[in-house]
Parts: structure tokens; C-alpha cells; sequence
């Protein structure tokens, strides 16, 4: 007679209380001609897109440090060259960039900030289900009822960044990053930055400062 074996797991929710992950790259873009471009040499601004101002500021603070890190010296905040009455307008701002003499404009802003819950049965990294030989006995003897497993609930938040040459008006690079439980906002950007001037060193759009 086929032995029936029942088994009931009580359901656990994981919280977000889980270990920050580091800034992580789901796409990128590169113009075909971005090749050719150089901002080593060159006046950069840094463009951080939110109504808070103090993020804004340390946002672009930290850009132009990561920037000056690798021998970019010509690292600027839009902050400080630009108004804040009239950052907002395409026409006025492009004409501040202009007149500071600006070749480079690196961009980010937020795109999205949301949760995300990740089921993972806990039945499948049961032993019965580790080896074909194992649980081919298993699964033929058990009858198997119901297993919530396990649910953990991340904080995500997603930052899009771009670079134009400001003299073409033109996208030259493009970027979406992804930040899996953030301390807080400023350190998000601070750590997303620094993933962005590495990637842009590795694109050439940055170059390291001869030694």
C-alpha cells in the first residue's frame, strides 16, 4: 500500500531588512560615432533632474569628484552655473552650458522607485528535490499539499543617465542602473555615479589622466 506523507510549512515573509546590493546595470546605448569622443581635457556638467535641491547639489557635487578622481578636471555642477529659476527651461539652460564653455553634460534622473516581491518555494531546495534519484522515490510516495515558501520584499529604484555633447545637442551615451535597497537617496546616487564615470572611462568618453 502507497504510503501518503502530508507536509504543511508555515508561510515566513522575509521584510526588506536585507543587505544593499551595489548599483547594477540593466541597459546601456551607445551612439554608433561616440567612438570619436572625448571629454578628457573638457568642461563636463553634471546634471542631477529632482525638485530636491539638496540632493541635486550632492548629486552633482559627486559626479564632478568621481570625475576629478580619474584626472577629469573640468568637472562642473549645473548648480553653479546655472539659476535655479531657469533650469527648467530647455532654451535658458542650454544657453548657460553654452556660454560656460561646457562640451559634456552627464544627466540623471529618477525613473522609478517601487518594491518588489520574489517567491521562492521552499519545497525545491528541499533534499527530496536536490538529485533525479532522490526524488523520483519522493515524488511517487509524497503527496504534496501546500508550501507557501518563501516571499522577500526589495526596495528597487531605478535611475536613468545620459550623456550629450552639449556644442551637437546630441545623445551620446545612455544608461538605466537598477539599486536594490538603498540606504538613502543620496548614497544611491553617490554609488551610481560611481558606477557611471567607470563605465563611461570604459566606453572612452572618460580617459584617465596620463601618469
Amino acid at each position: 500500500m502507497t504510503r501518503i506523507a502530508i507536509h504543511t510549512v508555515a508561510a515566513v515573509a522575509l521584510a526588506a531588512v536585507v543587505t544593499a546590493a551595489a548599483p547594477k546595470f540593466t541597459s546601456t546605448w551607445k551612439a554608433l560615432d561616440a567612438g570619436g569622443v572625448s571629454f578628457a581635457g573638457k568642461k563636463v556638467a553634471a546634471l542631477i533632474m529632482s525638485d530636491d535641491e539638496s540632493l541635486r547639489v550632492s548629486g552633482e557635487e559627486a559626479l564632478v569628484r568621481e570625475m576629478a578622481a580619474i584626472g577629469v578636471t573640468g568637472g562642473v555642477a549645473s548648480y553653479r552655473i546655472i539659476p535655479r529659476e531657469e533650469l527648467r527651461d530647455p532654451d535658458k539652460a542650454q544657453g548657460w552650458y553654452a556660454r560656460a564653455g561646457v562640451d559634456g553634460l552627464v544627466a540623471m534622473r529618477l525613473v522609478k522607485a517601487d518594491t518588489r516581491k520574489t517567491w521562492t518555494p521552499s519545497m525545491w531546495s528541499s533534499p527530496s528535490y536536490s538529485t533525479l534519484s532522490g526524488h523520483y522515490g519522493y515524488g511517487w510516495s509524497s503527496v504534496y499539499v501546500f508550501d507557501p515558501g518563501q516571499t522577500r520584499v526589495d526596495q528597487v529604484v531605478v535611475v536613468e543617465t545620459l550623456v550629450f555633447s552639449v556644442p551637437e545637442d546630441k545623445l551620446l551615451w545612455a544608461a538605466v542602473t537598477e539599486s536594490i535597497n538603498p540606504k538613502d537617496a543620496n548614497r544611491v546616487i553617490e554609488d551610481i555615479v560611481a558606477e557611471t564615470v567607470k563605465e563611461m572611462t570604459k566606453q572612452g568618453l572618460i580617459r584617465k589622466a596620463a601618469k
